[in-house]
């Protein structure tokens, strides 16, 4: 597997860092959880759904494949230990309030002055040198402070809404898993590691190139109601069917909405459809509504399956994980127990992902790293 032989620490929690690092170990990587000796550990091991065999769902879904050592870096020969760990590692990944691996003498320069190969990634919600450095927070309080909660405002009461998925953990997660990558290619041929600062707030609004066209071209706040990715564009919008339930138009290219609207009848609304989005659209949007309410969600499908069209059926993630799709790339696997897995993402054609489900005991020991 492309990452055999690769050996990672990880003294993250919860889901960044958990994530990207069972992602190496998916393809290959010797991960080692270094978790705290409190009698927990990793905290989503008593966290969220307890799946039927007794473990947490979210656990087996960051875990799996790892090994687990338990530490108190407090304690010198507990520090001792991870040293000797950090010596033949490969990758370091941390997720603690910047400062605190240095003051526990297990930060970057001391690793790397015994290890120069080292690749330390520090994942924090606002870096290692923002003026809220110090400031705690998870997901949504970096969503909130970096603007994307904002865009989240509703059509009826101009209100924020709860995010539907962690996009700060996420991005983080998938920035940091790249850095890593790049200094391991750049170490191959310099020679030496290098330091990672990866910040949540960077990571997310790192990926606002389609929806900061306010913010840099006029100098003002996005209005989200009347963008394009927040339903203010007709082809671009959720709509409810006559059984209460829910599909979406989901791209306003011209030739989309040529298809869709000469199969409603209304080929005089294309130019209107293929337009701008805002204000303009609201005759658009009021047919749309007045039409998708006709028929149920069922026969809606059949109507637009045989379309060119990019539409699709709101979905519960029950019915999400158990579509076709996902069955057949490999994104719900079971073990050799029936348990459920979230599969891994990336594919590769001639060397892929064997994802190992076996779990981390607690503190079940890794005194010393497999051969490479």
């Amino acid at each position: 597997m492309k990452l055999t032989g690769v050996r990672v620490l990880d003294l993250s929690q919860f889901l960044p860092g958990p994530h990207l690092t069972m992602t190496m170990a998916d393809h290959g990587a010797d991960v080692i959880m270094v978790e705290p000796k409190n009698g927990i550990g990793e905290p989503t091991r008593r966290m969220g759904t307890v799946a039927k065999d007794g473990e947490r769902v979210w656990f087996r879904n960051i875990a799996r494949g790892k090994r687990s050592v338990v530490l108190d870096l407090k304690n010198k020969d507990d520090l001792d230990t991870f040293l000797k760990l950090a010596d033949e590692a490969d990758v370091i990944v941390e997720a603690f309030r910047p400062g605190v691996v240095k003051r526990l003498g297990i930060g970057y320069e001391a690793v790397a002055a015994r290890n120069p190969r080292i690749v330390y990634c520090s994942i924090s919600a606002f870096g290692q040198n923002s003026p809220y450095r110090d400031k705690p927070s998870h997901d949504l309080g970096v969503q909130a402070m970096a603007g994307t909660l904002d865009l989240s405002r509703g059509f009826a009461d101009d209100k924020p809404n709860m995010p539907n998925l962690v996009a700060a953990d996420m991005a983080s997660s998938l920035t940091a898993l790249s850095a890593i990558l790049m200094a391991l290619l750049a170490r191959e041929k310099a020679g030496r590691g290098d330091y990672i600062d990866i910040a949540m707030y960077d990571s997310l609004i790192a990926w606002t190139p389609n929806i900061t066209g306010a913010v840099f071209g006029e100098d003002a706040a996005p209005v989200p109601r009347l963008m394009r990715n927040y339903g203010g564009q007709a082809m671009n919008r959720i709509y409810e069917t006559t059984d209460g339930r829910f599909v979406v138009l989901a791209g306003n290219e011209r030739k989309f909405c040529e298809n869709l609207l000469t199969a409603l009848g209304r080929p005089d609304l294309v130019d209107l459809a293929a337009g701008e989005p805002g204000d303009s659209q609201k005759p658009l949007i009021d047919f749309f509504t007045r039409t998708f309410a006709l028929r149920t969600r069922a026969e809606w499908e059949i109507f637009l399956e045989p379309i060119d069209l990019c539409w699709g059926a709101v979905r519960s993630l029950k019915e999400g994980f158990h579509d076709r799709h996902s069955m057949e790339r490999g994104m719900l696997l079971h073990d050799r127990q029936g348990n459920p897995h979230i599969g891994p993402a990336i594919r590769f054609a001639g060397d892929p992902a064997q994802p190992q489900f076996d779990l981390p005991s607690y503190g079940a020991g890794a005194a010393a790293w497999r051969a490479r």
